[in-house]
């Protein structure tokens, strides 16, 4: 089977390094081996999460975090930022577990700005409020450090932050901006297989899941942090996808936190660049644009889905054609996890090869 190349929001793809890494013999979960290697990612995690607590590691997609932190800390009334497919079906899910929940929309494309929040919760009512800080189906990052500042004026709303495909391509200072739940997921930027969740809780976080009587088992914050304390997760966990994440982390301090950060925005203003030379347009605005990839409107009317065919069969490289509602009105470009500059532009020239 010949290899195709992901260059897709997620996932994305996988080094021989990071597979490799998953065939370390297996260990048991509950004994001294496994608890040296959750250890010893703590303290890299801690880094990147900008974080002096501990990050849990849960055996899921980052959706069953997402959901847990509406259980573990919603007792009045959430407010779901919404800007896309993804931040719009958190409010779904608010509701499917029961909670009263309001909707702060904004069309897709556009972003959530410091004002709208706190207008809204300047309404009161509301002690949680959750924000994707990139929204990955329309390429849209909301400006995180603005809107916690927000959040501080309002200290009985703890704050909840989906940084999936933000992760790693960008500093978030999870303690200095008070961001009271992170939460990631191990196939986007991280560039692992499916499967893994990461996530941190702040101090009044795991205060107010302690109060809540009803919030479950497996993504019970309380239950983690208890086996967390034994450098042991509550559940059997993906041990391989550790030991792939323990390869990451050796090669993302290798090349250097800041360094990353550096070579996912040069990376990201190479796609731009190509993308307005060749005539095409962005979807979401001018300086709430994701770092990890780019979602760039059909202004020119191409057939996007055959153009993907016609990339991945001469090529074997395939890109995204739109999420959800924007299939065919938009593609998606991916450039984060361990892509170069050479990556990027062998990608860039198959593009225009296959353009029609």
């Amino acid at each position: 089977m010949s290899h195709i190349k992901l260059f897709i929001p997620g996932p994305i793809e996988v080094s021989e390094k990071t597979f490799r890494a998953m065939c370390t013999p297996m260990i048991g979960h509950r004994g001294s081996e496994f608890k040296k290697l959750y250890g010893d990612i703590q303290p890299r995690l801690k880094t990147l999460f900008g974080t002096q607590r501990p990050v849990f590691l849960s055996t899921s997609s980052a959706w069953g975090v997402m959901e847990g932190a509406i259980r573990n800390l919603t007792i009045k009334k959430v407010l779901n930022g919404m800007c896309g497919a993804f931040s719009d079906k958190w409010f779904d899910v608010s509701k499917r577990c029961g909670k009263d929940a309001e909707a702060l929309q904004v069309e897709w494309g556009q972003s959530i700005e410091p004002e709208m929040v706190r207008a809204k919760l300047s309404e009161g009512g509301f002690d949680t409020f959750t924000l994707i800080h990139n929204e990955t189906s329309c390429g849209v990052r909301n400006p995180l450090p603005e809107i916690a500042a927000v959040l501080r004026e309002f200290p009985d709303v703890l704050f909840i932050v989906d940084c999936v495909s933000s992760f790693s391509t960008q500093s978030i200072a999870m303690d200095e901006l008070g961001i009271d739940v992170l939460l990631t997921g191990s196939q986007k930027a991280l560039a692992l297989p499916p499967g893994l969740a990461l996530f941190a809780v702040s101090e009044r976080a795991m205060k107010r899941a302690e109060s809540i009587k009803d919030r479950g088992y497996y993504f019970d914050f309380v239950e983690f942090a208890k086996n967390q304390e034994q450098d042991m997760t509550p559940s059997t966990p993906a041990i391989s996808l550790i030991y792939a994440l323990q390869s990451k982390l050796d090669d993302i301090f290798t090349e250097g936190v800041d360094a990353r950060h550096s070579r996912h925005a040069a990376l990201n203003a190479q796609v731009h660049e190509w993308v307005s030379a060749r005539g095409f347009e962005f979807f979401a605005p001018e300086g709430r644009r994701s770092l990890s990839l780019t979602c760039v409107k059909n202004n020119l009317d191409i057939d996007i889905a055959s153009w993907i065919k016609r990339l991945r069969e001469k090529h074997s490289f395939v890109i995204d054609g739109g999420y959800g509602k924007l299939k065919g009105k938009t593609f998606r470009i991916s450039n984060m996890g361990d892509e170069s500059s050479e990556s990027i532009a062998t990608l860039l020239a198959a593009l225009d090869d296959t353009l029609e």
